[in-house]
């Protein structure tokens, strides 16, 4: 096996190993310049990344004043893209984040015409700020965009400039004027970040560094056609056979149904994670392989985006929750289990 892994990797260091390295040099140019303005949340910045760089969308879940939308807003300050916000509200419709016709005044005196005035969908990044602060029919409107880069409004069809990522915040479904996000609108997030409360040693700088009159300028570091290009590069990243067995087996353990399934799993889940968290966790698995400087995917890759890929795609019963047991300790023991298995 040790063989096999070292001439695959001689084989990517010929041809893609300059790539790369100038990824993993500009990982660390992104964190350093986004550390003048977010204190702490390493690990959130770390798995924003991957979605951009494997092409997938990420949401951002935790408790107001985390720092979420200003992480992603400055995230964008680096990018050379066009970047749009969307407020989510409970009386958002769907044609203010897709666009609508409006009676605009012609060349022709007295002739009027509608003309399709576009909406902050057509954006390369999209913030979708508190995205379940709106019902669901307004959630739906971003499903087309995510699934297919494009958008069909009225007699109207328009393909979205690449590249292009929904970045959404959401609160905890436990607070007051939040809906749940339908499972098909959930499915279309790579990953779903939770994103805790700073220790006390991050939370001393923030009260030391930012109630003061400094005002940070970034500097913007990559542009469109860099990011389509690492995004090429780690597709290129190679999976030996035996990580890819690895990820189906973890994903198919997850389902109650089938006849292998653990028997904790029948008890506690109530529905497990489907194909599309088999190509996430290979595409977050190669990306994060390439933030860390390597070269080819090992299954500690896996296990470290298991969590933001699969948390929202296993459903837990209501036996599960009765014992305290969340859809996050499911994936702590199904990892545990699947690699003694």
């Amino acid at each position: 096996m040790s063989e096999v892994l070292e001439a695959t990797e001689r084989e990517v260091r010929e041809e893609d190993v300059a790539a790369i390295d100038e990824l993993r040099a500009v990982y660390g140019q992104i964190r350093e310049e986004l550390a003048r303005v977010i204190i702490g949340q390493d690990d959130v910045i770390r798995k924003l990344l991957i979605c951009i760089f494997s092409r997938g969308h990420a949401l951002l879940m935790g408790v107001p004043g985390l720092a979420k939308t200003l992480l992603i807003h400055s995230l964008s300050d680096l990018m050379a893209l066009k970047f749009s916000r969307i407020q989510f509200t409970p009386d958002l419709m769907p044609s203010d984040i897709t666009g609508t016709d409006i009676l605009q005044e012609t060349d022709e005196p007295g002739r009027r015409a509608f003309e399709f005035v576009k909406g902050p969908i057509f954006a390369n990044i999209v913030l979708a700020d508190e995205i379940n602060r709106t019902p669901p029919k307004t959630q739906a409107a971003l499903l087309q965009a995510m699934q297919e880069q494009s958008v069909n409004a009225g007699a109207h069809a328009f393909r979205l400039d690449p590249p292009f990522f929904v970045l959404a915040t959401q609160n905890p479904i436990e607070q007051e004027g939040t809906y749940p996000l339908p499972e098909a609108q959930l499915d279309r997030f790579m990953f779903l970040i939770h994103v805790d409360y700073p220790n006390a040693e991050e939370e001393g700088r923030i009260a030391r560094e930012t109630t003061g009159d400094r005002t940070v300028q970034l500097e913007a570091i990559l542009d469109g056609p860099r990011v389509l290009h690492f995004q090429h590069i780690v597709r290129r990243v190679p999976v030996p056979d035996h990580v890819f067995d690895y990820i189906v087996r973890l994903v198919r353990r997850s389902r109650p149904t089938l006849p292998d399934a653990f028997d904790w799993i029948r008890e506690w889940v109530q529905w497990g994670a489907g194909p599309r968290a088999v190509q996430y966790l290979v595409l977050g698995a190669k990306a994060h392989a390439v933030l860390r400087g390597s070269y080819l995917v090992e299954a500690d890759d896996v296990d470290a985006v298991a969590d933001a890929v699969l948390s929202h795609r296993i459903l837990t019963n209501f036996h599960a929750e009765s014992e305290g047991i969340d859809s996050r300790e499911v994936i702590r023991r199904l990892l545990k289990a699947c690699r003694e298995d």
